[in-house]
């Protein structure tokens, strides 16, 4: 069996109460679209969104220029080197993409990780639905080389809280519908559970296998949907829904 590189990533979701966070781990020859893609699956994003990730590559460049470099000098080498700018992975989809001073875009097929990610500690900002506005931090904890079939990566070793729920309003609407869910009567209740088509949703609940599984199954299907643009078929669909666990429309 080959040794790879494995990364550990700690991810959770960005200004939400109730923690909901995922430990996993992914080979680092997967390119940054993967890695997105995994996210994705995590925390309950079906696809149906635009996304983008941000490698704040920067601040671990200005630790090693502080140990040689002064002040103005790294200001200088910041503010007239492209090298120097943090990482905007995102597809362009022919719509002009909101570039800060301080990125540069990337497509995210174009890298593998193990090749522009190598210092512990990097931190990055995943975005999703940017009218609902969901943020995931994540942060890299280790890298280890490791004999492993990578048909067991990517892989999540921990987590809490169900994910997010597509098209509740961002995290805001997501804390409205815990309340309704908790309270588990009343008009508010039966309307988002009509909405929901699901009366069993438990929004602190993580099924660690299920994610598992789903983390095997469905990649294929996100990467037909944002590199090819391709409809899901019917089969993704009942993938995406959960129809193997007796699911609602909504995969709830």
């Amino acid at each position: 069996m080959a040794k790879h590189k494995v990364y550990t990533f700690y991810a959770e979701l960005n200004n939400y109460q109730s923690k909901i966070y995922r430990r996993f781990e992914i080979n680092g020859e997967r390119t940054m679209d993967e890695l997105c893609y995994a996210l994705m699956i995590m925390f309950e994003m079906q696809g149906a969104h635009l996304f983008a990730l941000t490698q704040f590559s920067q601040e671990k460049l200005i630790e090693k220029l502080l140990e040689f470099s002064s002040q103005d000098q790294i200001e200088d080498f910041l503010k007239n080197s492209e090298l120097a700018k943090n990482i905007r992975y995102e597809f362009a989809f022919g719509e002009d993409i909101y570039l800060r001073e301080n990125e540069r875009l990337l497509s995210p097929t174009s890298e593998r990780l193990q090749r522009v990610v190598t210092e512990i500690g990097t931190r990055f900002l995943f975005e999703y639905d940017y009218g609902d506005g969901w943020e995931i931090l994540l942060t890299l904890e280790s890298i280890h080389e490791e004999e492993i079939s990578l048909a067991r990566l990517p892989r999540v070793t921990e987590g809490e809280g169900f994910g997010i729920i597509e098209d509740v309003g961002g995290v805001g609407g997501l804390e409205e519908l815990a309340k309704a869910l908790k309270q588990g009567k009343g008009e508010e209740y039966n309307s988002y559970s009509r909405w929901l088509d699901s009366t069993t949703l438990n929004l602190a609940l993580f099924d660690q296998e299920d994610c598992n599984f789903r983390l095997k199954k469905l990649p294929r299907i996100y990467r037909d949907i944002y590199q090819f643009g391709y409809e899901p078929t019917q089969a993704s669909i009942k993938l995406l829904t959960r129809a193997y666990l007796g699911k609602g429309k909504r995969g709830y």
